[in-house]
Protein backbone atom coordinates (compact mmCIF):
# COMPACT_ATOMS: atom_id res chain seq x y z
CA UNK A 1 0.00 0.00 0.00
CA UNK A 2 1.38 3.47 -1.10
CA UNK A 3 1.61 5.89 2.07
CA UNK A 4 -0.61 9.02 1.97
CA UNK A 5 1.80 11.81 1.68
CA UNK A 6 3.75 9.44 -1.57
CA UNK A 7 -0.41 8.79 -3.05
CA UNK A 8 -1.18 12.48 -2.97
CA UNK A 9 2.16 13.75 -4.80
CA UNK A 10 1.81 10.91 -7.39
CA UNK A 11 -1.63 11.84 -8.03
CA UNK A 12 -0.67 15.67 -8.58
CA UNK A 13 2.46 14.29 -10.66
CA UNK A 14 -0.25 12.63 -13.16
CA UNK A 15 -2.63 15.28 -13.24
CA UNK A 16 0.03 17.39 -14.33
CA UNK A 17 0.81 14.68 -17.16
CA UNK A 18 -2.36 15.08 -17.97
CA UNK A 19 -2.53 19.01 -18.19
CA UNK A 20 1.29 18.76 -20.20
CA UNK A 21 -0.60 16.43 -23.06
CA UNK A 22 -3.86 18.02 -22.95
CA UNK A 23 -2.69 19.59 -26.33
CA UNK A 24 -1.93 15.65 -27.57
CA UNK A 25 -4.70 13.20 -29.35
CA UNK A 26 -4.36 9.45 -29.09
CA UNK A 27 -5.73 8.67 -32.61
CA UNK A 28 -7.48 4.67 -33.17
CA UNK A 29 -10.30 4.35 -35.32
CA UNK A 30 -12.76 4.91 -32.75
CA UNK A 31 -11.42 8.27 -32.48
CA UNK A 32 -10.20 9.81 -35.71
CA UNK A 33 -10.87 13.21 -34.64
CA UNK A 34 -8.10 15.87 -34.92
CA UNK A 35 -7.76 19.13 -32.82
CA UNK A 36 -7.41 22.45 -34.86
CA UNK A 37 -7.43 25.43 -34.42
CA UNK A 38 -11.29 27.30 -35.24
CA UNK A 39 -9.91 28.86 -38.24
CA UNK A 40 -6.85 27.43 -39.01
CA UNK A 41 -4.28 28.32 -41.99
CA UNK A 42 -4.25 25.82 -45.38
CA UNK A 43 -1.29 25.70 -47.39
CA UNK A 44 -0.90 23.61 -50.49
CA UNK A 45 2.14 23.04 -51.77
CA UNK A 46 1.28 21.22 -55.47
CA UNK A 47 3.93 20.06 -57.83
CA UNK A 48 3.00 18.71 -61.41
CA UNK A 49 3.16 15.17 -63.14
CA UNK A 50 4.34 13.10 -60.00
CA UNK A 51 3.75 9.54 -59.29
CA UNK A 52 4.57 8.19 -56.00
CA UNK A 53 8.09 8.43 -56.51
CA UNK A 54 9.53 10.14 -53.21
CA UNK A 55 10.95 7.75 -50.23
CA UNK A 56 7.53 8.17 -47.82
CA UNK A 57 5.93 6.36 -50.57
CA UNK A 58 8.93 3.94 -51.37
CA UNK A 59 11.31 4.99 -53.75
CA UNK A 60 14.59 6.96 -52.83
CA UNK A 61 16.10 7.35 -55.88
CA UNK A 62 15.88 11.38 -55.49
CA UNK A 63 17.24 12.90 -52.04
CA UNK A 64 13.94 14.40 -50.73
CA UNK A 65 14.57 15.78 -47.38
CA UNK A 66 12.42 18.25 -47.03
CA UNK A 67 9.23 16.27 -48.22
CA UNK A 68 10.76 13.28 -45.56
CA UNK A 69 10.47 16.02 -43.24
CA UNK A 70 7.22 16.75 -43.52
CA UNK A 71 6.36 13.15 -43.68
CA UNK A 72 7.79 12.31 -40.86
CA UNK A 73 5.93 14.90 -39.02
CA UNK A 74 2.55 14.04 -40.97
CA UNK A 75 0.25 11.65 -42.50
CA UNK A 76 1.45 9.97 -45.75
CA UNK A 77 -2.11 9.38 -48.35
CA UNK A 78 -1.04 6.02 -50.40
CA UNK A 79 -4.32 6.47 -52.47
CA UNK A 80 -5.11 9.77 -53.92
CA UNK A 81 -6.03 9.56 -57.17
CA UNK A 82 -6.80 12.42 -59.72
CA UNK A 83 -9.85 12.08 -61.80
CA UNK A 84 -7.74 12.76 -65.22
CA UNK A 85 -4.27 11.87 -66.16
CA UNK A 86 -3.77 15.76 -66.50
CA UNK A 87 -3.64 18.84 -65.48
CA UNK A 88 -6.46 21.33 -66.20
CA UNK A 89 -9.60 18.87 -65.64
CA UNK A 90 -7.77 17.43 -62.34
CA UNK A 91 -7.42 21.50 -61.69
CA UNK A 92 -11.24 21.80 -62.04
CA UNK A 93 -12.38 19.26 -60.00
CA UNK A 94 -9.43 20.71 -56.71
CA UNK A 95 -11.02 24.06 -57.49
CA UNK A 96 -14.69 23.10 -57.69
CA UNK A 97 -15.13 20.00 -55.48
CA UNK A 98 -16.71 18.70 -59.52
CA UNK A 99 -16.11 15.99 -61.11
CA UNK A 100 -14.33 17.74 -65.09
CA UNK A 101 -17.11 15.25 -67.00
CA UNK A 102 -20.42 16.84 -65.65
CA UNK A 103 -19.31 20.42 -66.04
CA UNK A 104 -17.72 20.41 -69.38
CA UNK A 105 -14.57 20.58 -68.05
CA UNK A 106 -12.69 16.77 -69.07
CA UNK A 107 -11.17 18.07 -72.91
CA UNK A 108 -7.22 19.25 -72.47
CA UNK A 109 -7.73 22.44 -72.95
CA UNK A 110 -10.86 23.90 -73.85
CA UNK A 111 -9.51 27.32 -74.75
CA UNK A 112 -5.99 26.20 -77.03
CA UNK A 113 -5.61 23.90 -79.88
CA UNK A 114 -8.73 25.34 -81.42
CA UNK A 115 -7.02 26.19 -84.42
CA UNK A 116 -6.56 22.46 -84.86
CA UNK A 117 -9.39 20.95 -83.93
CA UNK A 118 -11.93 23.28 -85.37
CA UNK A 119 -13.49 24.04 -82.28
CA UNK A 120 -14.34 27.72 -80.51
CA UNK A 121 -12.59 28.26 -77.34
CA UNK A 122 -14.71 27.42 -74.43
CA UNK A 123 -14.93 27.26 -70.63
CA UNK A 124 -16.27 24.62 -68.55
CA UNK A 125 -20.18 25.55 -66.92
CA UNK A 126 -20.78 24.16 -63.55
CA UNK A 127 -23.94 24.68 -62.17
CA UNK A 128 -24.76 27.98 -60.94
CA UNK A 129 -24.76 27.17 -57.52
CA UNK A 130 -20.92 26.16 -57.77
CA UNK A 131 -18.10 28.77 -56.49
CA UNK A 132 -14.28 27.97 -56.40
CA UNK A 133 -13.36 26.75 -53.05
CA UNK A 134 -11.12 30.14 -52.66
CA UNK A 135 -14.23 32.39 -52.50
CA UNK A 136 -16.10 30.61 -50.27
CA UNK A 137 -12.96 30.84 -47.93
CA UNK A 138 -13.03 34.45 -48.59
CA UNK A 139 -15.79 35.50 -47.79
CA UNK A 140 -15.51 33.82 -44.39
CA UNK A 141 -12.52 35.67 -43.75
CA UNK A 142 -9.81 33.80 -45.22
CA UNK A 143 -7.26 35.62 -46.89
CA UNK A 144 -6.29 33.61 -49.87
CA UNK A 145 -3.10 33.49 -52.16
CA UNK A 146 -2.56 31.69 -55.21
CA UNK A 147 1.28 31.54 -56.82
CA UNK A 148 0.73 31.29 -59.55
CA UNK A 149 -0.86 28.68 -61.95
CA UNK A 150 -4.72 28.90 -62.47
CA UNK A 151 -5.30 26.39 -65.42
CA UNK A 152 -8.90 25.43 -64.20
CA UNK A 153 -10.57 25.06 -67.64
CA UNK A 154 -12.63 28.35 -66.93
CA UNK A 155 -11.46 32.05 -66.30
CA UNK A 156 -11.47 32.42 -62.43
CA UNK A 157 -13.89 35.53 -61.42
CA UNK A 158 -12.31 37.99 -59.56
CA UNK A 159 -13.49 36.95 -56.19
CA UNK A 160 -11.20 33.71 -56.31
CA UNK A 161 -7.99 35.36 -54.95
CA UNK A 162 -7.12 38.23 -52.91
CA UNK A 163 -4.00 37.61 -55.09
CA UNK A 164 -2.97 35.86 -57.77
CA UNK A 165 0.57 35.88 -59.63
CA UNK A 166 4.43 35.22 -59.05
CA UNK A 167 5.02 37.04 -55.63
CA UNK A 168 1.40 35.81 -54.00
CA UNK A 169 2.31 35.32 -50.54
CA UNK A 170 0.40 34.66 -47.03
CA UNK A 171 2.80 37.26 -45.61
CA UNK A 172 0.74 40.06 -47.60
CA UNK A 173 -2.28 39.37 -45.62
CA UNK A 174 -4.06 41.63 -42.62
CA UNK A 175 -2.43 41.26 -39.56
CA UNK A 176 -4.14 37.98 -37.81
CA UNK A 177 -5.91 36.95 -40.46
CA UNK A 178 -6.31 33.48 -41.46
CA UNK A 179 -4.84 32.57 -44.83
CA UNK A 180 -5.33 29.77 -47.64
CA UNK A 181 -2.04 29.97 -50.05
CA UNK A 182 -1.31 27.80 -52.71
CA UNK A 183 1.94 27.50 -54.25
CA UNK A 184 2.62 25.55 -57.53
CA UNK A 185 5.75 23.98 -58.25
CA UNK A 186 6.90 23.54 -62.72
CA UNK A 187 9.83 22.02 -62.13
CA UNK A 188 8.67 18.29 -62.83
CA UNK A 189 6.34 18.81 -65.48
CA UNK A 190 6.40 17.04 -68.21
CA UNK A 191 8.31 20.08 -70.24
CA UNK A 192 11.51 19.15 -67.41
CA UNK A 193 12.60 16.22 -70.04
CA UNK A 194 12.95 18.01 -73.48
CA UNK A 195 16.40 19.25 -74.60
CA UNK A 196 17.62 21.16 -73.78
CA UNK A 197 17.66 20.29 -70.46
CA UNK A 198 17.62 22.45 -67.79
CA UNK A 199 16.18 24.05 -64.74
CA UNK A 200 13.57 26.81 -65.08
CA UNK A 201 14.83 29.97 -63.54
CA UNK A 202 11.67 31.66 -62.84
CA UNK A 203 11.49 28.88 -59.80
CA UNK A 204 14.22 30.36 -57.77
CA UNK A 205 13.20 33.43 -56.48
CA UNK A 206 9.96 33.83 -55.59
CA UNK A 207 10.06 30.92 -53.69
CA UNK A 208 13.36 31.12 -51.90
CA UNK A 209 12.89 35.24 -51.09
CA UNK A 210 9.14 36.45 -51.20
CA UNK A 211 11.02 39.69 -52.66
CA UNK A 212 8.69 41.48 -55.32
CA UNK A 213 11.14 44.52 -56.05
CA UNK A 214 13.44 41.99 -58.24
CA UNK A 215 12.67 42.42 -62.42
CA UNK A 216 11.02 40.50 -64.06
CA UNK A 217 13.29 38.58 -65.93
CA UNK A 218 12.97 35.22 -68.59
CA UNK A 219 10.12 33.43 -66.11
CA UNK A 220 10.25 30.97 -69.03
CA UNK A 221 13.81 31.03 -69.41
CA UNK A 222 15.96 27.51 -68.77
CA UNK A 223 19.40 27.04 -67.39
CA UNK A 224 21.63 25.09 -69.31
CA UNK A 225 23.02 21.63 -68.59
CA UNK A 226 26.34 22.86 -67.54
CA UNK A 227 24.74 25.43 -64.96
CA UNK A 228 22.42 22.81 -63.69
CA UNK A 229 22.79 21.59 -60.13
CA UNK A 230 23.23 17.94 -60.46
CA UNK A 231 21.09 16.82 -57.12
CA UNK A 232 20.99 12.98 -58.45
CA UNK A 233 24.00 11.27 -59.59
CA UNK A 234 23.84 10.52 -63.78
CA UNK A 235 24.85 6.86 -62.77
CA UNK A 236 22.27 6.48 -60.40
CA UNK A 237 20.41 2.60 -60.98
CA UNK A 238 16.51 4.19 -61.78
CA UNK A 239 13.85 1.94 -61.14
CA UNK A 240 12.67 1.58 -65.23
CA UNK A 241 8.86 0.58 -65.33
CA UNK A 242 8.80 -2.66 -67.35
CA UNK A 243 6.49 -0.73 -70.45
CA UNK A 244 9.71 1.58 -71.05
CA UNK A 245 12.56 0.08 -72.71
CA UNK A 246 16.05 -0.12 -70.75
CA UNK A 247 18.52 2.53 -72.32
CA UNK A 248 20.40 5.18 -72.10
CA UNK A 249 17.73 7.23 -74.00
CA UNK A 250 15.29 6.29 -71.52
CA UNK A 251 17.53 6.68 -68.08
CA UNK A 252 18.67 10.02 -69.25
CA UNK A 253 15.11 10.86 -69.25
CA UNK A 254 14.43 9.27 -65.64
CA UNK A 255 17.26 11.22 -64.26
CA UNK A 256 15.81 14.66 -65.30
CA UNK A 257 12.77 12.74 -63.90
CA UNK A 258 14.31 12.84 -60.69
CA UNK A 259 16.85 15.49 -60.69
CA UNK A 260 13.84 17.67 -60.84
CA UNK A 261 11.77 16.35 -58.18
CA UNK A 262 14.95 16.91 -55.85
CA UNK A 263 15.13 20.91 -56.80
CA UNK A 264 10.80 20.82 -56.56
CA UNK A 265 12.17 19.70 -53.03
CA UNK A 266 14.61 22.47 -52.50
CA UNK A 267 11.67 24.54 -53.23
CA UNK A 268 9.46 23.58 -51.17
CA UNK A 269 11.98 23.64 -48.18
CA UNK A 270 12.01 27.05 -49.19
CA UNK A 271 8.35 28.14 -48.96
CA UNK A 272 8.28 25.42 -45.53
CA UNK A 273 11.41 27.74 -44.03
CA UNK A 274 9.30 30.61 -44.76
CA UNK A 275 6.39 29.40 -42.97
CA UNK A 276 8.56 28.34 -40.01
CA UNK A 277 10.42 31.66 -39.62
CA UNK A 278 6.28 33.22 -39.16
CA UNK A 279 6.18 30.80 -36.59
CA UNK A 280 3.41 29.77 -38.47
CA UNK A 281 3.78 25.96 -38.36
CA UNK A 282 1.84 25.02 -35.57
CA UNK A 283 -1.34 26.83 -36.61
CA UNK A 284 -1.44 25.54 -40.12
CA UNK A 285 -2.63 22.41 -41.99
CA UNK A 286 -0.09 21.89 -44.88
CA UNK A 287 -0.98 19.91 -48.01
CA UNK A 288 1.89 18.32 -50.00
CA UNK A 289 0.62 16.87 -53.58
CA UNK A 290 0.74 16.25 -57.26
CA UNK A 291 -1.98 17.42 -59.99
CA UNK A 292 -1.94 13.97 -61.22
CA UNK A 293 0.70 10.71 -62.11
CA UNK A 294 4.06 11.00 -63.74
CA UNK A 295 5.67 12.88 -66.68
CA UNK A 296 7.12 9.75 -68.50
CA UNK A 297 4.87 8.14 -71.48
CA UNK A 298 2.76 5.59 -70.77
CA UNK A 299 2.23 7.60 -67.89
CA UNK A 300 0.48 11.16 -68.10
CA UNK A 301 -2.86 11.33 -69.77
CA UNK A 302 -3.27 7.66 -69.07
CA UNK A 303 -5.99 6.08 -66.51
CA UNK A 304 -3.90 3.54 -65.33
CA UNK A 305 -3.11 3.99 -61.85
CA UNK A 306 0.72 5.54 -63.78
CA UNK A 307 -1.59 8.68 -64.63
CA UNK A 308 -4.01 9.08 -61.91
CA UNK A 309 -1.97 8.32 -58.69
CA UNK A 310 -0.07 11.08 -56.85
CA UNK A 311 1.52 11.51 -53.19
CA UNK A 312 0.08 13.53 -51.31
CA UNK A 313 1.23 14.21 -47.26
CA UNK A 314 -0.87 15.78 -44.82
CA UNK A 315 1.38 17.71 -41.92
CA UNK A 316 -1.08 18.89 -38.94
CA UNK A 317 -1.15 21.46 -36.63
CA UNK A 318 1.58 20.13 -33.46
CA UNK A 319 2.48 16.75 -35.98
CA UNK A 320 -1.06 15.25 -34.96
CA UNK A 321 -0.83 11.36 -36.45
CA UNK A 322 2.79 12.04 -37.42
CA UNK A 323 4.54 8.64 -39.06
CA UNK A 324 1.10 7.51 -39.87
CA UNK A 325 -0.05 6.15 -43.23
CA UNK A 326 -3.73 6.31 -44.79
CA UNK A 327 -4.94 3.69 -47.15
CA UNK A 328 -8.04 5.64 -47.52
CA UNK A 329 -9.63 5.87 -51.00
CA UNK A 330 -9.30 9.37 -51.85
CA UNK A 331 -10.43 12.06 -54.92
CA UNK A 332 -9.69 15.44 -56.09
CA UNK A 333 -13.41 16.05 -55.83
CA UNK A 334 -12.69 15.40 -52.59
CA UNK A 335 -10.75 18.46 -51.72
CA UNK A 336 -13.74 21.37 -51.55
CA UNK A 337 -16.04 19.55 -48.94
CA UNK A 338 -12.69 18.52 -47.24
CA UNK A 339 -11.43 22.12 -47.46
CA UNK A 340 -14.61 23.58 -45.85
CA UNK A 341 -15.03 20.62 -42.96
CA UNK A 342 -11.44 21.51 -41.82
CA UNK A 343 -12.43 25.11 -41.40
CA UNK A 344 -15.61 24.48 -39.90
CA UNK A 345 -17.71 24.76 -42.46
CA UNK A 346 -20.85 22.41 -44.02
CA UNK A 347 -20.18 21.40 -47.26
CA UNK A 348 -22.78 22.07 -49.46
CA UNK A 349 -24.93 18.69 -50.76
CA UNK A 350 -23.77 19.76 -54.73
CA UNK A 351 -20.70 18.95 -54.30
CA UNK A 352 -19.54 15.94 -55.49
CA UNK A 353 -17.08 14.70 -53.38
CA UNK A 354 -16.98 14.03 -49.64
CA UNK A 355 -14.99 15.30 -47.30
CA UNK A 356 -12.64 12.99 -45.85
CA UNK A 357 -10.82 15.11 -42.43
CA UNK A 358 -12.50 17.56 -40.24
CA UNK A 359 -15.75 18.56 -38.15
CA UNK A 360 -18.02 17.10 -41.20
CA UNK A 361 -15.75 14.27 -42.31
CA UNK A 362 -17.97 11.50 -44.44
CA UNK A 363 -19.63 9.01 -42.29
CA UNK A 364 -18.24 6.28 -44.85
CA UNK A 365 -14.97 6.02 -46.71
CA UNK A 366 -14.76 6.14 -50.28
CA UNK A 367 -15.27 2.55 -51.95
CA UNK A 368 -14.49 3.64 -55.83
CA UNK A 369 -12.32 6.04 -57.12
CA UNK A 370 -13.09 7.14 -60.78
CA UNK A 371 -11.68 9.10 -63.50
CA UNK A 372 -11.54 10.10 -67.39
CA UNK A 373 -9.89 10.79 -70.47
CA UNK A 374 -11.37 12.65 -73.69
CA UNK A 375 -9.28 14.84 -76.13
CA UNK A 376 -5.53 16.02 -75.28
CA UNK A 377 -4.93 19.04 -77.29
CA UNK A 378 -5.40 17.97 -81.07
CA UNK A 379 -6.36 14.54 -80.88
CA UNK A 380 -9.87 12.69 -78.60
CA UNK A 381 -10.29 9.49 -77.20
CA UNK A 382 -13.16 8.33 -74.78
CA UNK A 383 -12.27 6.64 -71.45
CA UNK A 384 -13.79 5.74 -68.34
CA UNK A 385 -12.06 4.37 -65.56
CA UNK A 386 -13.44 3.17 -61.93
CA UNK A 387 -11.19 1.52 -59.20
CA UNK A 388 -11.64 0.30 -55.93
CA UNK A 389 -9.01 -0.89 -53.29
CA UNK A 390 -7.77 -3.40 -55.57
CA UNK A 391 -9.38 -3.59 -58.96
CA UNK A 392 -9.17 -0.97 -61.88
CA UNK A 393 -12.31 -1.66 -64.48
CA UNK A 394 -12.08 0.48 -67.59
CA UNK A 395 -14.31 1.02 -70.44
CA UNK A 396 -13.08 2.17 -74.18
CA UNK A 397 -15.76 4.04 -76.11
CA UNK A 398 -13.63 3.99 -79.50
CA UNK A 399 -12.67 0.05 -79.30
CA UNK A 400 -11.62 0.57 -82.97
CA UNK A 401 -8.69 3.38 -81.96
CA UNK A 402 -5.63 2.92 -81.05
CA UNK A 403 -4.23 3.36 -77.65
CA UNK A 404 -1.24 5.86 -78.21
CA UNK A 405 -2.39 9.19 -79.45
CA UNK A 406 0.42 10.57 -81.36
CA UNK A 407 0.67 14.04 -79.76
CA UNK A 408 3.25 16.80 -80.83
CA UNK A 409 3.67 17.94 -77.34
CA UNK A 410 4.62 14.36 -75.58
CA UNK A 411 6.24 14.00 -78.79
CA UNK A 412 9.20 16.21 -77.28
CA UNK A 413 10.41 14.13 -74.80
CA UNK A 414 13.03 11.70 -76.46
CA UNK A 415 11.92 8.69 -74.26
CA UNK A 416 8.74 8.67 -76.39
CA UNK A 417 10.67 9.26 -79.85
CA UNK A 418 12.64 6.49 -78.77
CA UNK A 419 9.66 3.85 -78.06
CA UNK A 420 8.79 5.39 -82.30
CA UNK A 421 11.87 4.16 -83.14
CA UNK A 422 12.30 0.57 -81.87
CA UNK A 423 8.33 0.40 -82.73
CA UNK A 424 9.04 0.98 -86.33
CA UNK A 425 12.41 -1.23 -86.12
CA UNK A 426 9.71 -3.86 -84.40
CA UNK A 427 12.51 -3.91 -81.35
CA UNK A 428 10.28 -3.06 -78.68
CA UNK A 429 9.47 -6.76 -76.38
CA UNK A 430 5.47 -7.90 -75.86
CA UNK A 431 4.96 -5.53 -72.92
CA UNK A 432 6.53 -2.20 -74.53
CA UNK A 433 4.06 -2.94 -77.47
CA UNK A 434 0.70 -3.09 -75.82
CA UNK A 435 0.48 0.34 -75.80
CA UNK A 436 1.18 0.47 -79.64
CA UNK A 437 -1.78 -1.72 -80.63
CA UNK A 438 -3.98 -0.70 -83.25
CA UNK A 439 -7.17 -1.41 -81.29
CA UNK A 440 -8.24 -1.55 -77.98
CA UNK A 441 -9.86 -3.83 -75.61
CA UNK A 442 -13.75 -2.60 -75.25
CA UNK A 443 -13.27 -3.27 -71.55
CA UNK A 444 -10.41 -4.33 -69.40
CA UNK A 445 -9.85 -5.18 -65.28
CA UNK A 446 -6.49 -5.46 -63.77
CA UNK A 447 -5.83 -6.36 -60.45
CA UNK A 448 -3.46 -3.33 -59.44
CA UNK A 449 -1.83 -5.28 -56.59
CA UNK A 450 -0.33 -8.50 -58.19
CA UNK A 451 -0.15 -6.24 -61.79
CA UNK A 452 0.62 -2.62 -60.71
CA UNK A 453 1.42 -1.96 -63.89
CA UNK A 454 -1.64 -2.78 -64.85
CA UNK A 455 -0.45 -5.04 -68.27
CA UNK A 456 -2.66 -8.39 -67.56
CA UNK A 457 -6.27 -7.39 -68.47
CA UNK A 458 -8.61 -9.71 -66.72
CA UNK A 459 -11.72 -9.25 -68.48
CA UNK A 460 -11.80 -12.66 -70.51
CA UNK A 461 -11.22 -14.46 -67.56
CA UNK A 462 -14.44 -16.54 -65.81
CA UNK A 463 -12.48 -16.02 -62.12
CA UNK A 464 -13.60 -12.93 -62.38
CA UNK A 465 -16.60 -12.33 -64.12
CA UNK A 466 -18.44 -10.95 -60.42
CA UNK A 467 -15.45 -8.17 -59.68
CA UNK A 468 -16.19 -7.04 -63.64
CA UNK A 469 -20.27 -6.88 -63.00
CA UNK A 470 -19.17 -4.75 -59.51
CA UNK A 471 -17.06 -2.54 -61.51
CA UNK A 472 -19.20 -2.40 -64.53
CA UNK A 473 -22.47 -1.15 -62.73
CA UNK A 474 -20.59 0.96 -60.39
CA UNK A 475 -19.49 2.46 -63.56
CA UNK A 476 -22.68 3.21 -65.01
CA UNK A 477 -24.04 4.74 -61.72
CA UNK A 478 -21.27 7.21 -61.91
CA UNK A 479 -21.84 7.90 -65.18
CA UNK A 480 -25.69 8.54 -64.56
CA UNK A 481 -25.64 10.16 -61.48
CA UNK A 482 -23.14 12.93 -62.49
CA UNK A 483 -24.80 13.35 -66.02
CA UNK A 484 -21.91 12.24 -67.96
CA UNK A 485 -22.44 12.17 -71.71
CA UNK A 486 -19.04 9.88 -72.55
CA UNK A 487 -20.19 9.80 -76.66
CA UNK A 488 -20.97 13.17 -76.95
CA UNK A 489 -19.45 14.77 -79.34
CA UNK A 490 -17.36 17.94 -78.37
CA UNK A 491 -18.95 20.68 -80.26
CA UNK A 492 -22.54 19.36 -78.86
CA UNK A 493 -21.00 19.94 -75.48
CA UNK A 494 -20.41 23.43 -76.35
CA UNK A 495 -23.81 23.92 -77.48
CA UNK A 496 -25.37 22.47 -74.26
CA UNK A 497 -23.00 24.51 -72.73
CA UNK A 498 -24.10 28.18 -74.28
CA UNK A 499 -27.92 26.77 -74.10
CA UNK A 500 -28.05 26.72 -78.30
CA UNK A 501 -26.44 29.79 -78.59
CA UNK A 502 -23.46 30.79 -81.16
CA UNK A 503 -21.24 32.41 -78.66
CA UNK A 504 -20.06 32.38 -74.88
CA UNK A 505 -22.34 33.45 -72.62
CA UNK A 506 -21.60 36.71 -70.78
CA UNK A 507 -22.42 37.43 -67.39
CA UNK A 508 -25.41 40.54 -67.04
CA UNK A 509 -24.17 43.45 -65.46
CA UNK A 510 -24.30 44.48 -61.95
CA UNK A 511 -27.28 45.91 -60.72
CA UNK A 512 -26.59 48.75 -57.86
CA UNK A 513 -29.49 49.77 -55.64
CA UNK A 514 -30.23 52.04 -52.27
CA UNK A 515 -32.32 50.09 -49.84
CA UNK A 516 -33.04 51.11 -46.55
CA UNK A 517 -29.57 53.40 -46.33
CA UNK A 518 -27.82 50.71 -47.87
CA UNK A 519 -26.45 49.60 -51.00
CA UNK A 520 -27.39 46.50 -52.72
CA UNK A 521 -25.47 44.62 -55.47
CA UNK A 522 -27.49 42.09 -58.17
CA UNK A 523 -27.12 40.68 -61.06
CA UNK A 524 -29.86 38.63 -63.24
CA UNK A 525 -27.34 35.76 -63.95
CA UNK A 526 -27.93 33.27 -61.89
CA UNK A 527 -25.13 32.00 -60.15
CA UNK A 528 -23.00 35.42 -60.83
CA UNK A 529 -19.88 36.05 -58.55
CA UNK A 530 -20.37 40.06 -57.25
CA UNK A 531 -17.29 41.47 -56.55
CA UNK A 532 -16.84 45.12 -55.58
CA UNK A 533 -13.68 47.77 -54.89
CA UNK A 534 -14.80 50.96 -52.43
CA UNK A 535 -12.52 53.72 -53.91
CA UNK A 536 -12.41 56.40 -50.96
CA UNK A 537 -11.51 60.15 -51.24
CA UNK A 538 -8.06 59.82 -51.34
CA UNK A 539 -8.55 57.90 -55.22
CA UNK A 540 -6.36 54.83 -53.61
CA UNK A 541 -7.73 51.87 -55.48
CA UNK A 542 -7.39 48.21 -53.89
CA UNK A 543 -5.83 45.77 -54.95
CA UNK A 544 -8.11 42.60 -54.66
CA UNK A 545 -11.87 42.57 -55.15
CA UNK A 546 -14.06 41.96 -52.37
CA UNK A 547 -16.65 39.23 -52.42
CA UNK A 548 -20.60 40.85 -52.00
CA UNK A 549 -22.47 39.18 -49.49
CA UNK A 550 -24.73 42.07 -47.80
CA UNK A 551 -25.77 45.18 -48.49
CA UNK A 552 -23.27 48.04 -48.08
CA UNK A 553 -22.87 51.32 -46.08
CA UNK A 554 -20.03 53.47 -47.67
CA UNK A 555 -18.11 56.92 -46.94
CA UNK A 556 -19.45 59.94 -48.64
CA UNK A 557 -17.88 60.83 -51.66
CA UNK A 558 -16.28 57.58 -52.49
CA UNK A 559 -16.25 55.70 -55.85
CA UNK A 560 -18.06 52.11 -55.67
CA UNK A 561 -17.02 49.99 -58.47
CA UNK A 562 -18.73 46.64 -59.24
CA UNK A 563 -18.72 43.72 -61.68
CA UNK A 564 -20.19 40.09 -61.84
CA UNK A 565 -18.90 37.09 -63.39
CA UNK A 566 -20.53 33.62 -63.47
CA UNK A 567 -18.06 31.04 -63.87
CA UNK A 568 -17.76 30.20 -67.48
CA UNK A 569 -19.92 32.91 -69.07
CA UNK A 570 -17.83 36.02 -69.79
CA UNK A 571 -17.07 38.34 -67.05
CA UNK A 572 -19.74 41.12 -66.73
CA UNK A 573 -18.76 45.15 -67.45
CA UNK A 574 -17.40 47.07 -64.89
CA UNK A 575 -19.55 49.73 -63.05
CA UNK A 576 -18.65 52.71 -61.38
CA UNK A 577 -20.97 54.59 -59.05
CA UNK A 578 -20.11 57.22 -56.62
CA UNK A 579 -21.81 57.66 -53.23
Amino acid sequence: MIPKPKYEILCWLFLILVACQSDRIEYSEESPLLKLPQQPNILWLVTEDMGPYIAPFGDSTAPTPNLNRLASEGVIYTSMYSPSGVCAPSRAAIATGMYPTSIGASHMRTSTNMEITGLPAYEAIPPPEIRMISEILRSKGYYCSNNNKTDYQFKEPMTAWDESGHFAHWRNRGEGQPFFSVFNFAQTHESGLFEPYGFKKREFRHYVSGDSNVPDFGWNELTSEEETTIHVPKDTQFPVPPYLPDNHVVRRDLWKMYNNIAEMDRQVGAVLKQLEEDGLMDNTIIFFYGDHGGPMPRQKRLVYDSGLNTPMIIRFPNKQKSGTEEKQLTSFVDFAPTLLSLVGIKPPEHLQGKAFLGEYQAEEKRKYVHAAADRFDELTDVVRAVRDERFKYIRNFRPEQGYYLPLQYRERIPTMQELLRLKDEGELDSIQALWFREQKTPEELYDCKSDPHELNNLADDPAYVEKLKELRAEMDRWIKDIGDQPNLPERELISQLWQGEATQPVTDKPLITLSEGKIVISCSTKGASLGYKIIEKNGKIPKAWKVYQDPLILPNGSKLVVQAHRIGFKPSEIIEKII
